[in-house]
């Protein structure tokens, strides 16, 4: 399988053109509206140009999570920079007027959870844009360990980490402004939220659970609920 090839889906209706890869286990399909619909390697086949109807191509909003293989971590540069979008772009959901943003852990090895590494992936769970930071506190100073745009409705590669830098990551900050594009909007506040993760959770396998968002084990934190930070800067000094 390369990239231009037609496939089909064995497990659902449609199909496109393949456009790229992600790993060695994602193959990113686009169809005929010019999405890309991320699938295992195992759930596409090629098929001649004759043989691809466009018709049966797929647009409606996937139901089942997307699952993949733990893979080994890598560094930063490995990953395509664009976002996997969970739920089709045009799509807006009355629920997504609220912004959601989510802080996702994915362990390269769930059964070897004493010693894998991770990784972390932003999650827009909204209609709007977001440009999200997030920094890790150096002492009385902070380190920006990402910093960029995720599309609505979509989740985004952050970083990936071994064991050893875990506790790098015990007070973070995120900063998120969000906007539509080409469209009005109601304006949302720019917001600056800090948060404490329990690292001992990184050592416990019943954290890690499947969720909407992703198909295998991972741990979600929330950061910005229903449009308000789930923890503020202010509760964090006072507590």
């Amino acid at each position: 399988m390369k990239i231009g090839d037609q496939v089909r889906f064995l497990s659902e209706v449609g199909g496109g053109r393949v456009s790229g890869f992600q790993g060695k286990n994602i193959v990113l399909v686009e169809d005929e509206d010019g999405f890309e619909i991320p699938m295992l390697v195992q759930d596409v086949v090629v098929v001649g140009n004759e043989e691809y109807d466009s018709s049966k191509v797929n647009t409606i909003e996937r139901e089942k999570p997307l699952s993949k293989t733990p893979i080994k971590a890598r560094e930063q540069e490995d990953h395509e920079e664009k976002p996997i979008t969970f739920k089709p772009k045009p799509l807006e959901r009355r629920e997504g007027e609220r912004l959601n943003l989510y802080l996702s852990f994915l362990p390269d090895d769930i059964k070897e959870i004493s010693s894998t590494g991770f990784e972390s992936y932003l999650v827009n769970d909204s209609n709007y844009y977001m440009q999200v930071s997030l920094l890790s506190a150096e002492g009385a100073s902070w380190h920006l360990r990402f910093c960029g745009v995720l599309e609505p409705n979509s989740k985004l590669f952050v970083e990936a980490f071994d064991r050893m830098q875990v506790n790098d990551l015990e007070h973070l900050c995120v900063q998120a402004i969000a906007w539509k594009q080409d469209k009005p909007f109601q304006l949302k506040p720019a917001i600056t939220t800090e948060l404490r993760l329990n690292l001992t959770k990184f050592y416990k396998l019943h954290v890690f659970h499947p969720n909407e968002f992703f198909g295998e084990p991972n741990w979600t934190e929330d950061i910005i609920r229903d449009d308000k930070p789930v923890r503020s800067a202010w509760s964090i000094q006072e507590s």
